[in-house]
């Protein structure tokens, strides 16, 4: 649990550092929907609940203020990440990695469901995480206040 509350804070530290390198004056580019599932944004998307500390654990966040989002592996004691910046719409989002200028197109299906301990299901076809992704009520992210909230009621497992 704690290598999650770990990669929380990665994930909340770039999407400050982004956002406000966003308000100093960088362009922000358009966000389309085109009918996209609204579940997919502003929420923490995991692979799976770490068993211990050094567990890798895979994360996937698109934040709908900033066209922006992340793929990330840590565990409590090492990481990587890769951001990228998106517009959406019919299922599935564009991607540009800006690091290396390369894009591609992620197919996105997100869902209810009701696996293991989670609430919602995510689906990608394509991208360079996993194929498919869990979050759970309370983990939506649409600041960085709620990004400290969710960090509190993370439940121990």
């Amino acid at each position: 649990m704690k290598k999650l509350l770990v990669m929380v804070g990665v994930v909340a530290a770039f999407a400050g550092v982004w956002r406000w390198r966003a308000h100093s004056g960088a362009q922000q580019a358009e966000v389309t929907d085109g009918g996209g599932n609204k579940l997919l944004v502003d929420r923490l998307w995991i692979d799976h609940i770490p068993r211990s500390e050094r567990e890798m654990v895979k994360a996937f966040v698109v934040l709908s203020e900033e066209p922006i989002g992340v793929f990330n592996e840590a565990s409590m004691w090492t990481g990587t990440f890769e951001a990228f910046k998106y517009t959406r719409g019919g299922g599935e989002l564009r991607v540009v990695y800006p690091q290396t200028g390369k894009g591609e197109k992620i197919k996105v299906k997100a869902r209810t469901c009701s696996e293991g301990k989670f609430d919602f299901c995510l689906e990608l076809d394509g991208g360079k995480g996993a194929k498919r992704y869990y979050s759970r009520e309370g983990w939506e992210l649409r600041s960085l206040a709620d990004e400290q909230r969710l960090l509190g009621q993370l439940p121990a497992e």
